[in-house]
Order: structure tokens, then sequence, then C-alpha cells
């Protein structure tokens, strides 16, 4: 099994979480979290005067897939995530060794 890991714009979570249903992938973790990479921020103009957003909102989706459903998890992420601009975010992926579900006890992808 993998984590998939990724770091979107906010705006863009719906229709990735669409994608993810589509491939039978519909639970996922959701946290609201701010950051910046290369771009360091963004500069905006108000009422005349510049000021830096440094670190600007994103939404940080994690999901476990099968190891044989991985690529079509990250195809499915990008298309619905990418607007072309700069900051439409991150994919990070990890290997899991297991999954428990508390409740019963299973392990593995039924945990899941």
């Amino acid at each position: 099994m993998k984590k998939l890991e990724a770091l979107i714009r906010p705006e863009r979570l719906e229709p990735v979480m669409e994608g993810l249903r589509s491939l039978g992938y519909p639970g996922a973790t959701i946290t609201e979290v701010k950051g910046h990479g290369k771009q360091k921020g963004v500069t905006h103009m108000w009422r005349g005067a510049g000021y830096r957003l440094e670190f600007l909102p994103k939404v940080k989706l994690e999901v476990v897939v099968l190891d044989e459903d991985l690529q079509r998890v990250i195809n499915a992420v990008v298309k619905a995530a990418r607007t072309g601009a700069i900051g439409d975010g991150k994919i990070f992926v990890y290997e899991v060794a297991d999954a428990v579900r508390i409740r019963t006890g299973e392990s593995g992808f039924q945990a899941i």
C-alpha cells in the first residue's frame, strides 16, 4: 500500500475528491494548511500599496491506495488539481507497512 499526500489549492478539493471517488477511493483525510514553495509567497496590490503573503492557504489531502492503483490515483489528482499556474501544489508518496482498524481489528487494505 502507498500513502499519497497531496498539497493542492483549496478551490480544487471537490474536483479532486470526485476523481478519487470515481476510482473507488471515497475516503480521505483533509487538513487546511499554509505554506510556500520556490515562489516564496505572492505579492498583491491593495489601494495602491503592495503587500506580501508569504504563506499561502492550501489543502493537504491524504489517502492510502493499493500499489496497483497508485499511478491512476496520481493521474486523477493531477488532472483535477492542475490550473497551469504557479502554486498548483505537490504530491508525495510514502510506503505504508500496515493499517489496523481499531474497532474491528482488521488489518491491511481491509482496514482502509
